[in-house]
């Protein structure tokens, strides 16, 4: 009965009109090189911006209202801050980087002084065993937190942190029917729209074209894609270390079987292409290459984490992606001896 005494009352205060927002303050110290730089308080969930202040004195003050809790995260030059909880009240950044002050950021402070203590008992885990009933301590944790959450932000929070973003379209739909709320946030909606992407652009499926204009010239993937060749196609970044780390493999595969009917392309994303053709010539890659692709080709397939690597066969269809290193060679071999 209290519940609906609360929906009632929301509704009767929407209804005439009266806002049953809560101030807030978020107390964030700041470093004495960060003195007048601006500083940004965004929702993280849609990334817009809740309130922007100049730093003063070490600190940056933000103030406004709320209506019900969110995700927020603190911007600066240079910088961003730990994820925490926009609430009514005061919310301070304490010393060791976790904000506190309120119901829902102190339970997650809590939490997180939890977490770090199952990641220092995995670490000093004697063997494999050992380290497995940790991990599934933590996922318990995690699960247990987030079920006890399931109506608010907090256990949002912890459903981003937990296997979520790494579920195929199947598996998101039953995590958003055990927890209907998470559904409703944009980071959820855009994790399940790109969940399906990847989904209709596995492996079986025809490559799905896209168009990039840089320097006044355009290029499509058609043009490397689905021309009676295998086609190796990297999508990565100048600034991404485990691009850079994998290019070795590339270049491996690229040698073996670059006179054998592969060619391998690179596509440049989320990148500014001064950084790529700096990173192409110093990394010394030999194929050829898109730039300045930003997100059209992660957003039609569904990528959220690079290097994404998928290889295509004579026709453009998908034969493998997601695959790195020996898994990503062995995918390779068995194609280009027809397996």
């Amino acid at each position: 009965m209290k519940y609906l005494n609360q929906t009632v009352l929301a509704a009767a205060l929407a209804v005439a009109g009266i806002s049953s927002a809560e101030p807030f303050k978020v107390i964030v110290p700041m470093s004495a090189d960060d003195e007048g730089a601006m500083a940004r308080l965004v929702n993280y969930d849609n990334g817009t911006t809740v309130d922007s202040v100049l730093v003063a004195d070490g600190m940056a003050v933000f103030e406004g209202q709320i209506d019900e809790p969110v995700l927020g995260r603190v911007t600066y030059d240079g910088g961003r801050l730990p994820i925490f909880i926009l609430e009514s009240g005061t919310i301070s950044l304490g010393k060791d980087g976790a904000f506190f002050g309120t119901m829902l950021n102190d339970q997650l402070r809590s939490m997180g002084q939890k977490m770090q203590q199952l990641g220092a008992k995995y670490q000093s885990a004697a063997d494999d065993k050992e380290r497995e009933a940790v991990y599934k301590a933590y996922g318990a944790a995690l699960d247990s937190a987030m079920t006890a959450n399931a109506d608010n932000a907090l256990g949002y929070f912890y459903f981003l942190q937990g296997d979520a973003p790494q579920a195929d379209a199947a598996g998101l739909r039953a995590l958003f029917e055990r927890y209907p709320s998470f559904a409703a946030y944009e980071r959820s909606k855009k994790m399940l729209a790109n969940a399906e992407r990847r989904e209709a652009t596995g492996p079986g499926a025809k490559f799905t074209d896209f168009e990039v204009e840089y320097n006044g010239e355009k290029s499509r993937l058609s043009d490397y894609v689905g021309r009676g060749h295998y086609t190796l196609v990297d999508f990565w970044a100048s600034w991404c270390g485990p691009c850079i780390r994998q290019t070795v493999v590339l270049k491996d595969i690229y040698n073996k079987y670059k006179d054998k009917g592969l060619e391998v392309l690179g596509v440049a994303v989320w990148d500014e292409p001064d950084a790529t053709l700096r990173a192409i010539e110093q990394h010394q890659l030999p194929w050829k290459s898109i730039i300045g692709a930003g997100t059209i080709p992660t957003d039609l397939y569904g990528i959220t984490g690079i290097p994404c690597i998928i290889l295509f066969g004579p026709d453009g269809t998908i034969i493998s992606r997601d695959k790195q290193d020996d898994a990503l060679r062995a995918d390779v071999d068995a194609a280009m001896a027809g397996k």
